[in-house]
């Protein structure tokens, strides 16, 4: 069932998570960074960082370590076997480290639709912060809805 436009401007649930090393040392390890910074707290010091740091892409993360992390899309009705992710793109504010607690704070921010109302594209902007309420980061992700026809 097609979305309409009203779920522009809806808040999703936000989530927290508490960062720590070794989270941040395993998710080194599954995307292949080779980079000492990420794993080792000596270099990361050495390095001019108080703690390891979080790695850019680890932020989409946050959301995944939810409990149900495609809860906001069962709200809107949406047929998870229907959905694909369309982009994702940060804008960065601060270094983020271990000992942190990362927050976040999405809105729909736009929905659009393509190929005759075949694929719609829902927009979504999520604010994250950090213990202090410091901005870390911005993320907008599109998520692509097809139109399935189950008969």
């Amino acid at each position: 069932m097609p979305l309409d436009r009203s779920v522009i401007g809806r808040a999703t649930r936000g989530e927290s998570l508490l960062i720590s090393r070794s989270r941040l040392r395993f998710f080194a390890k599954a995307t292949g960074q080779k980079d000492p910074v990420y794993t080792d707290l000596d270099a990361a010091r050495a390095a001019g960082h108080r703690d390891l740091p979080v790695p850019p892409s680890f932020f989409t993360a946050i959301e995944l370590e939810s409990p149900d992390p495609f809860a906001w899309l069962d709200e809107l009705g949406v047929d998870l076997r229907s959905i694909l992710h369309g982009e994702q793109e940060f804008t960065y504010h601060r270094m983020a480290y271990a000992g942190d607690e990362l927050r976040t704070r999405s809105k729909i921010t736009d929905l659009y639709d393509k190929k005759g109302g075949a694929l719609q594209f829902i927009v979504r902007r999520t604010e994250i912060t950090n213990q202090a309420a410091e901005p870390v980061a911005d993320a907008v992700s599109v998520t692509v809805v097809r139109q399935l026809s189950l008969t």
